[in-house]
């Protein structure tokens, strides 16, 4: 998986924003909800994001994938090993953390990010 492809992938979905958290943590949320965090230096080398219940037990059982720091009982999973996923499963499950999140955001807030609005 390519990290910087995961990150512009992250800054150009719907509604998404970024910031620095925590000093060194680089944040992409929706609507003021996270979805995925990496660090800012990229060098670290890992990324983590919000899954589905059933999906955070299949994945933090395979190789590259650990149950993300912090964020493990919110349902999140960090890749440890770029290699362990492949650029196109890294977009669809980076894709899915954001649909998991904006689909909790209030339905007007849900239409204000869709037709681009305050």
């Amino acid at each position: 998986m390519n990290l910087n492809k995961a990150k512009k992938l992250c800054a150009g979905l719907p509604g998404a924003t970024q910031d620095v958290k925590w000093e060194s943590s680089l944040v992409f949320s929706v609507g003021g909800k996270m979805f995925a965090a990496t660090h800012t230096d990229p060098k670290a080398g890992r990324i983590s994001f919000k899954v589905d219940d059933d999906a955070f037990l299949a994945l933090t059982d395979r190789p590259g994938f650990i149950p993300a720091p912090y964020l493990a009982r919110a349902k999140w999973v960090q890749i440890d090993d770029l290699k362990a996923v492949s650029d196109e499963e890294a977009a669809a499950l980076l894709r899915r953390a954001h649909e998991i999140i904006f689909g909790k955001l209030t339905k007007k807030l849900q239409k204000d990010i869709t037709e681009g609005g305050p």
